[in-house]
């Protein structure tokens, strides 16, 4: 395993290989099986915040605790609430904020303030060909031409290695409250959900688990300032009375509650592959219906459904056709030869995929396979 300290380091590295990388963060997630395991473990580090600007540089090896524990002293907050796999994958490490970019990580919040994508100013990264790149700045109006700092959230590492991210921070909420809304069903829920987030009472998570505690719920989270929060709640739940009955979760309860929504935790320690899709929130109680899951959880409203399923399930071949993607987060090694990680793309989609893998890393060392096309697709 090759662990570079330095951008330099890690320059270096990558001009002189000669066969695959396998490209990890902090150890926390399952990414690809073949190469040499690079590890950004050691590129660690704030370099730069300034919570006046709302603004913070870090190395991509820097532990996500790290960097949330710094802004918690300013009141300050990853807005975009990246999830921990841990519990979910049964893995050990350190989430890091250049594993979070990587995979465009993004919880609960995501569907009011955005996901980790729209928080990126830029990045600092090595091609295929060890050069260094830098694109963006560490301000949201800075404007560079071609935005390759996004096209990189999210690229799971296939076009270059990052070494350095700045991100946009937010002000962290005073408090927070959730409203339960019990005895509902999956056409109910996202009826409520969608209710909710249309309204103009500042919704901040929208999530569905039919296993919560008590039964069924719909589960409604708004935070600010306290003396808004007891309004809000009021006029939500006057909008929301028709759906079923309501319940008021206070502020650490309800803290913990979307911890346990961001990291699936309802499925951790439970035997089964796990896959998310992603789709339109109104189709997600017919998906669902033809799912056959052991156990969901629906977040952004309907938008994201986890499902826990038995072992080696297909369960895009469950799903049919829809407008959105699967992704297959737990399985077996034979489980993801079989099926692939990720949905298969469109042949022009796919087509463009390769031409930017081929300029951005000509040589093929990143996370071979990764994306790759599932066997006999």
């Amino acid at each position: 395993m090759a662990t570079p300290g330095s951008e330099a380091e890690l320059a270096e590295f990558v001009r002189g290989a000669r066969a695959p990388l396998r490209i990890v963060g902090g150890g926390t997630r399952l990414v690809g099986d073949a190469g040499e395991v690079l590890s950004l473990s050691a590129l660690g580090g704030v370099e730069l915040y300034e919570p006046g600007a709302l603004t913070l540089v870090a190395a991509a090896g820097t532990p996500l605790a790290e960097i949330e524990a710094l802004l918690a002293r300013e009141s300050q907050q990853l807005a975009f609430e990246p999830m921990d796999h841990r519990g979910l994958l049964g893995t050990t490490g350190e989430p890091t904020v250049g594993g979070a970019v990587a995979a465009n990580v993004s919880g609960p919040r995501r569907v009011q303030a955005g996901s980790c994508r729209d928080f990126l100013l830029g990045v600092r990264y090595v091609d295929g060909m060890g050069r260094v790149i830098r694109n963006g700045g560490r301000v949201m109006k800075n404007v560079t031409g071609y935005d390759l700092a996004r096209l990189m959230a999210g690229s799971w590492g296939t076009l270059g290695v990052l070494s350095e991210v700045a991100l946009k921070v937010l002000p962290r909420a005073e408090t927070e409250m959730t409203l339960s809304v019990g005895d509902v069903d999956a056409h109910g829920a996202v009826r409520a959900m969608s209710a909710a987030l249309g309204s103009p009472f500042g919704v901040s998570g929208a999530a569905f688990d039919p296993g919560h505690a008590g039964g069924p719920a719909a589960l409604i989270r708004i935070e600010g300032l306290e003396a808004s929060l007891g309004y809000r709640a009021g006029r939500l739940e006057d909008l929301l009375g028709e759906f079923g009955a309501i319940a008021r979760i206070g502020s650490e309860a309800s803290a913990a509650l979307w911890r346990a929504v961001r990291d699936v935790a309802a499925f951790h320690g439970l035997p089964g592959d796990v896959w998310r899709l992603s789709i339109k929130p109104s189709e997600a109680p017919a998906i669902a219906a033809r799912l056959g899951a052991g156990r969901l959880l629906l977040d952004w409203g309907g938008g994201l459904i986890w499902a826990l399923v038995a072992e080696g399930t297909d369960l895009r071949a469950r799903a049919g056709s829809f407008g959105g993607h699967a992704t297959l987060v737990r399985g077996s090694a034979e489980t993801r030869a079989r099926l692939g990680m990720f949905q298969p793309e469109p042949a022009p989609l796919a087509a463009i995929t390769r031409g930017l893998r081929a300029r951005f890393d000509p040589r093929g060392l990143f996370n071979p396979g990764l994306m790759r096309a599932p066997a006999g697709a």
